[in-house]
């Protein structure tokens, strides 16, 4: 449990740079798209915070991974869980989703979604990989065989 807590910190504070970085463009975004021209000091100081520690506690969550007793599938229902309650904290938090039930199914569809998608992404590398390194250690084989 040490190495979990201290793998997830410094997975969590190397992510936590990334955090600003993303909140500025998100709100370069917001200036396009919703014609914002102004930001409050409380808004901006929530807004980095906020997508400080979403990039923290994301980052530290992928540690989930390397805990070698628990299976790739409460692994993920724990991440994927532990991601959505932070994503959607932080959308509440900085008024970029209203609080309203239409709202949150939406946003929880379109995560659930996303998240599906890039788990279907992950595994399919994940195994053409796999039996690329299958077939060159059957390629290995044959040939120390013959030899």
């Amino acid at each position: 449990m040490k190495r979990f807590f201290l793998e997830f910190l410094r997975r969590g504070a190397i992510a936590s740079g990334i955090g600003p970085i993303v909140l500025a463009i998100i709100y370069m975004i917001l200036h396009q798209a919703a014609d914002v021209e102004t930001l409050t000091v409380n808004q901006v100081c929530i807004g980095i915070f906020s997508l400080t520690a979403l990039a923290f506690i994301a980052g530290g969550l992928n540690a989930l991974y390397q805990i070698e007793r628990l299976p790739l599938m409460p692994a993920i229902l724990i991440h994927g869980s532990g991601l959505y309650l932070s994503y959607l904290g932080t959308y509440l938090l900085n008024d970029w989703l209203d609080f309203g039930i239409i709202p949150i199914i939406v946003f929880s569809a379109i995560f659930v979604v996303g998240y599906i998608v890039i788990w279907a992404i992950i595994c399919s590398i994940i195994k053409r990989n796999t039996e690329k390194l299958n077939r060159m250690l059957n390629q290995k084989r044959q040939s120390e065989k013959g030899t």
